[in-house]
């Protein structure tokens, strides 16, 4: 990559490239509006916490942040996570005030791991685990939005009684609402698949939109009445739409209560926000940087210092934590985005439009929104179990672990068990494979320089996700330019996590100038013909 092609950041980036960033930001404003309020109105608190999410992310936390075209906000990923903050403490109005102070609480931490250079530790969750994690948040959000997309409201507060009660909400459901539900989910499978380049221009979220409110227009969701369909009487009313306080954009704000802060069930919700929301974060990062065609790389100490100041500033004044958000930040790419301004004008155009057109807002049907967030969770389920699937059939023990019980309990017990199922397995293969005992908890690499531009990397008998790290600090110790052997000889089990690694750290390795290559993994039987799979000596 020519450096001098690469877009400059800051002040000179915003002189050299604002045509561009502020027309990607736009695009990215008419994606994020709709799904903010989504993701808000789900996660059981005020339709603007989510906007001000966006707002402060954009334009606050891009200019701190360690990447260049990520987008901020609030995402589907943490929904599961404030949800059940804010039932377990004390639910309502009262749950939410302490929610945000437990998002404040999780800012802080968030900056201290940045500050401590601890970006690395999302090394130490198992692909098979975060992939499992995401299908969980995927199949409880679907579980919530579906009753609303159908016009209906289930009598069970828990998830299991939800999902027991959605065949039942599929004979009440409302037609009217339905019609909305269903235009709007077509659209969003569809559009991409429309060959019209000018129509397609218009983000989907948008067009979902439009034709939801037409609709909603041509029904009246805003005034209380009834209609027969089929020999039956249903009615609509103004609770089926996006309810907005009059006070206006700044004076929404919400402030937390730190009542509770000394409370188990308190620390365990900040826990919970930090985990999940600094992983994702991370992880998302990782995918956004894949995609930027100027090769540049994200500083991941410096993106947790940046998130832990945004959700700061969200826990005081109401709004939800803010994450590295992976499908805005694809359509900031491929709307042309440059720079980090990017993400400033996308929320720039957020508080402008909130400020100003707030009774637009009003009139979007919550159906459209529920529809969105279906097949958000269709996403993030599905695919993420194929991921798993394919990279190898032992994935799926730890996926559907973590999965089952983050469904049926909680999202940090899922992560724990499909940590701890991950630990015995991989411990097993390695055994299996031919591994001494003493050898199982070793170091998984030794480096020597073999000659002044030589380095040679020695993989131990065990290399997992548990000992990456000290292959990783080793990796890292490389100058640029060398020829790298990476010796796999004595290895008896490789699990994924590390092969993942290993063939990242080739791939940039090898596009910077240097040459690494991998010798003796012959010897070593794949799990998958993926080419990051676990291998085994056996």
């Amino acid at each position: 990559m020519d450096n001098s092609a690469v877009p400059k950041d800051f002040l000179t980036g915003l002189k050299e490239n604002w045509k561009n960033d502020i027309i990607s930001g736009f695009t990215v404003f008419l994606i994020a509006l709709p799904l903010c309020i989504g993701i808000s109105l789900a996660s059981g608190a005020p339709p603007l916490a989510g906007i001000f999410s966006a707002i402060v992310g954009g334009i606050l936390v891009s200019l701190l942040s360690g990447s260049h075209l990520t987008i901020n906000g609030p995402a589907a990923g943490l929904i599961v996570i404030i949800l059940n903050s804010i039932e377990a403490l004390g639910g309502g109005e009262a749950g939410f005030k302490r929610t945000l102070a437990a998002i404040f609480f999780a800012g802080l931490i968030q900056i201290a791991f940045g500050y401590f250079k601890l970006g690395f530790l999302s090394l130490l969750f198992p692909a098979a685990v975060i992939h499992g994690m995401l299908a969980a948040i995927g199949v409880i959000i679907i579980t919530k939005q579906i009753h609303i997309a159908l016009g209906t409201v289930p009598a069970a507060k828990s998830l299991t009684g939800m999902m027991l009660e959605i065949p039942d909400s599929f004979m009440r459901q409302n037609p009217e609402v339905v019609l909305i539900s269903m235009t709007s989910v077509l659209i969003l499978v569809l559009w991409p698949k429309i060959k019209f380049a000018k129509l397609k221009k218009i983000p989907a979220a948008l067009a979902v939109v439009i034709c939801a409110v037409a609709l909603e227009l041509m029904f009246d969701f805003s005034k209380t009445h009834t209609y027969m369909f089929l020999g039956k009487t249903y009615s609509v009313e103004p609770n089926l739409l996006v309810s907005l306080p009059r006070e206006g954009l700044l004076g929404s704000f919400t402030f937390p209560d730190f009542s509770m802060v000394l409370t188990l069930t308190f620390i365990i919700q900040v826990i919970a926000i930090t985990l999940v929301g600094s992983v994702e974060s991370l992880l998302t990062a990782v995918a956004v940087d894949k995609l930027d065609t100027f090769e540049r790389h994200s500083d991941m100490d410096r993106e947790l210092l940046a998130k832990g100041a945004g959700n700061s500033i969200l826990g005081l004044i109401g709004g939800l934590p803010i994450i590295a958000e992976v499908v805005r930040s694809s359509a900031n790419i491929n709307a042309g985005a440059k720079t980090r301004w990017s993400n400033f004008f996308h929320g720039l155009f957020l508080f402008a439009f909130v400020l100003f057109l707030p009774d637009l807002i009003r009139i979007i049907p919550l159906a459209a929104l529920a529809s969105m967030l279906i097949v958000t969770g269709y996403r993030l389920s599905v695919p993420e179990f194929i991921k798993s699937l394919n990279v190898g059939k032992e994935q799926i023990i730890y996926f559907m672990i973590t999965v089952i019980f983050s469904v049926a309990e909680d999202l940090l017990v899922g992560i724990a068990l499909g940590m701890f199922s991950k630990v015995i397995t991989t411990y097993i293969f390695a055994l299996k494979g031919g591994a001494d005992f003493k050898n199982v908890f070793s170091k998984a690499s030794a480096v020597s320089e073999t000659g002044s531009d030589s380095v040679e990397i020695r993989l131990g008998q065990v290399c997992t996700f548990l000992n990456y790290l000290g292959l990783r600090k080793n990796l890292k110790s490389i100058a640029s330019g060398k020829n790298v052997r990476i010796l796999f000889s004595d290895v008896k089990f490789i699990d994924h996590t590390t092969m993942e690694n290993l063939t990242e750290f080739q791939h940039e390795y090898n596009s910077s100038g240097g040459k690494a290559e991998f010798l003796g993994m012959e010897r070593l039987k794949p799990f998958s013909e993926h080419p990051s799979a676990a291998r085994s000596f056996a």
